[in-house]
């Protein structure tokens, strides 16, 4: 069973997402928040599987309460699936670097975000790599472009596999496409992408992707 926490300032919002998730067999509303620093809170109680977060919202925003709930070494198995209008585009960069495993637009179809909630739990990130493309070339890399051929020193403790395996994360590619093309076992693949957000202090594969191209490893529209 995934158990969720819901957080928006709208309690109309906050009362259908609570109808369309308990509408599902296999998920469960552990929770509501109208805040971040209430988010916080709960999270910390009640330790929920996904956290289905608003950005705006008062006293403590959505992007906060991420990186408090992503940095909490107790909370590691919980992941943050950002709720948006699509109007926020440079929040999301920041919601993805504070943690978030991906997003969803408020608009989204019932099945869709019944869909998202799944695929944050099961370790997926949810974002597709062309909004991902988007939201980098419009918001980081103007303003955090890195020296050509220059790389973090992290990078100096991945293998030439795990380089391999990052490049095709960053390129959206899920573990069985990874296994499928470099002829490993998607255990194998799973392993390498794990061991590359340890190397990379990294909560997720949608850190890998913001990583990738912040360094330069991966261009946008390679």
């Amino acid at each position: 069973m995934t158990t969720v926490l819901i957080v928006d300032d709208q309690s109309l919002i906050r009362s259908a997402v609570r109808d369309l998730l308990e509408n599902a067999e296999d998920i469960t509303v552990a929770g509501e928040a109208a805040d971040g620093a209430v988010a916080i809170a709960k999270s910390a109680e009640l330790r929920p599987d996904v956290v289905l977060m608003d950005i705006r919202m008062p006293q403590v925003d959505g992007i906060a309460a991420t990186e408090a709930i992503c940095s909490d070494p107790a909370l590691a198995e919980t992941r943050v699936l950002i709720l948006t209008t699509f109007e926020e585009d440079e929040y999301l960069v920041a919601a993805l670097r504070a943690g978030a495993s991906g997003f969803i637009g408020k608009g989204a179809e019932p099945d869709e975000i019944v869909r998202a909630v799944r695929a944050i739990h099961a370790g997926d990130a949810l974002l597709s790599p062309a909004a991902t493309r988007s939201l980098i070339t419009r918001y980081v890399l103007p303003t955090r472009a890195p020296a050509v051929g220059v790389m973090p020193p992290e990078f100096e403790h991945l293998t030439e596999r795990e380089r391999e395996v990052l490049l095709l994360v960053a390129r959206g590619r899920s573990n069985q496409d990874i296994a499928d093309e470099l002829f490993i076992s998607p255990h194998t693949a799973k392993t390498h992408v794990n061991r590359i957000m340890t190397k990379l202090y990294a909560h997720d594969r949608a850190q890998l992707v913001i990583i990738a191209y912040e360094s330069g490893l991966l261009a946008p529209g390679a």
